[in-house]
């Protein structure tokens, strides 16, 4: 993996003649933003509002390839070496990133890590009854955290600070329009996330259940949710055995669940599975946006991380009926 990093870095420098771009406040060019998720994007568009203009803002996985799956480009390479700011997830599937960072051209370059933002509340990846474990089982001095951090209203909120702070160091000139717009944005994500907690706090049933990949266990944590799944947020595995959905529709049965859930890239198939397995076969699949696809394409259409999460809450309010 390093050796092709390494060569997909030596073939963009031989590709273009790179400098070092200057701070906005120091030359008057553009503030180069590189973001490897959308959520990440749609964060520092908002808190850019007005000098979006005065920034270039790159999204590297703009192709509804997820995080999971995503190797860079040449292009994306030469991106993040030259940047001002670069914003990741800092798991497992971004260890392209270490390569990158240690030829980077900016050597003023701010970087934002978000597991590392979230330190001591970044969860560990974990397998619950009935989920399929497949041959994924690691070193066991080696943690691996769930990388899906996004998916949290509380640590939107967290990161929005973050970017905020760098972005107001980073352009001293504009520091103040920074920071009101990610007070005003993080009083919409704290609005929205009060609005999940009473969605919650009204709800009849507590437990979700999937038929899928499950990326949500940080979005389960903050409301104190329980969940079951056919496999886990990072699985590669696509094929659930009998008794993973013999598990999980008795479950369906056990606990009355009128919903059984998939993500936005699902076929749908192995819920509608568990739910011919089931006593009534009368379940219902319900959607759960995780934000992994979403594309430039989508936010020129007035897509946002707030507006997908909105949809999740109706979602979720149903799903918990």
């Amino acid at each position: 993996m390093k050796k092709y990093i390494w060569n997909l870095f030596l073939a963009a420098l031989l590709s273009v003649c790179v400098g070092t771009t200057a701070f906005a406040d120091e030359s008057g060019e553009p503030i180069q933003i590189v973001a490897t998720i959308f959520p990440e994007y749609d964060w520092v568009q908002q808190i850019l509002g007005a000098q979006a203009d005065n920034a270039e803002l790159t999204l590297l996985l703009d192709s509804g390839v997820d995080l999971h799956n995503y190797q860079p480009t040449v292009d994306d390479i030469l991106a993040v070496s030259d940047c001002d700011l670069f914003i990741y997830v800092g798991g497992e599937s971004d260890e392209w990133v270490d390569d990158v960072l240690k030829e980077a051209v900016n050597e003023d370059m701010v970087v934002l890590d978000l597991l590392e933002i979230l330190g001591d509340a970044a969860v560990e990846e974990e397998t619950v009854e009935g989920m399929e474990t497949g041959e994924e089982e690691n070193d066991e001095e080696e943690t691996e955290y769930d990388e899906h951090v996004w998916l949290s209203l509380k640590n939107a909120q967290v990161f929005c600070e973050a970017i905020a702070e760098a972005l107001e160091g980073i352009d001293p000139d504009h520091a103040d329009l920074y920071a009101e717009n990610a007070a005003e944005y993080l009083s919409e994500l704290a609005a929205l996330d009060e609005a999940y907690q009473a969605a919650v706090d009204e709800a009849s049933v507590t437990t979700l259940l999937f038929g899928d990949r499950f990326p949500f266990r940080y979005l389960t944590e903050d409301y104190g949710l329980d969940y079951y799944a056919a496999f886990s947020g990072c699985s590669a595995e696509s094929e659930a055995s009998f008794e993973t959905i013999t598990f999980l529709a008795g479950k369906v049965d056990e606990l009355g669940l009128n919903y059984v859930m998939t993500i936005e890239s699902s076929d749908g198939k192995i819920a509608q599975t568990i739910i011919s397995c089931t006593s009534t076969q009368e379940q219902e699949v319900l959607t759960l946006n995780s934000v992994q696809s979403t594309t430039l394409q989508d936010a020129a259409e007035g897509v946002t991380y707030l507006s997908i999460m909105e949809e999740n809450l109706e979602v979720l309010t149903q799903a918990l009926q």
